[in-house]
């Protein structure tokens, strides 16, 4: 598997590298603002961009804005998001996507570096992962129906959003799975989605619904 890595500070960026090489996975390219992450995207040979959301010149929201740029060109690019930060509004633009191959974490909630790497590999597959904390923050900037949902409800949405199974979201709710699918049929009741099995698509489901949100308010 091959890599591009976007990170302004230095030592995050060769420790990146390095983590990344030692579990098998190589570096094409690693970059330190937006400038060079644009052209860097352009590259046709690495499976997955790993890449920080805040970038100079601006240091705001540069890293999410090239990677959607990106995206339009090339919808399927895998994306991981590893940052300090969630900005809602690229955020939800990035993760509602249809193709999936998008992830978002929290460089100071990644305790593992075998969790980490699991998920640049799931995200270079196809698949979504997210910190939770990431979720609860977008959802807490969502109105509609997402303030319908009881507590329980809420926590298996938050669960669900994460890419976890009915199963996961039962043994770490300690409920059963059949309490759970309750749970996942009342809350997409409410907020008007379609049930899905595919974790994914699940996922994508409940992002789309927050960016649809986001943008009728705006």
């Amino acid at each position: 598997m091959r890599a591009l890595v976007a990170e302004d500070h230095t030592l995050l960026r060769e420790g990146l590298i390095r983590l990344l090489e030692l579990n098998q996975i190589t570096v094409v390219e690693a970059v330190a603002d937006e400038p060079s992450l644009r052209r860097a995207l352009t590259r046709d040979d690495f499976d997955v961009a790993v890449l920080d959301n805040r970038l100079p010149p601006g240091g705001t929201d540069e890293g999410l804005r090239a990677a959607l740029e990106a995206r339009t060109k090339r919808p399927s690019l895998p994306i991981m998001i590893l940052s300090q930060y969630v900005e809602p509004l690229y955020a939800r633009e990035l993760l509602a996507s249809d193709h999936g191959a998008v992830g978002y974490l929290l460089k100071d909630r990644v305790n593992k570096v075998a969790d980490f790497v699991d998920a640049v590999r799931q995200v270079a597959d196809g698949g979504t992962v997210m910190d939770p904390e990431v979720v609860r923050r977008l959802m807490a900037r969502s109105t509609g129906g997402v303030a319908s949902l009881t507590p329980r409800e809420t926590e298996t949405l938050e669960l669900m959003a994460t890419g976890r199974s009915n199963a996961a979201i039962a043994h770490q709710m300690v409920i059963t799975e059949k309490a759970v699918g309750k749970h996942v049929a009342s809350l997409f009741a409410k907020l008007g989605l379609t049930q899905s099995d595919d974790d994914n698509r699940r996922v994508l489901a409940v992002l789309a619904h927050l960016q649809d949100g986001a943008t009728r308010r705006g």
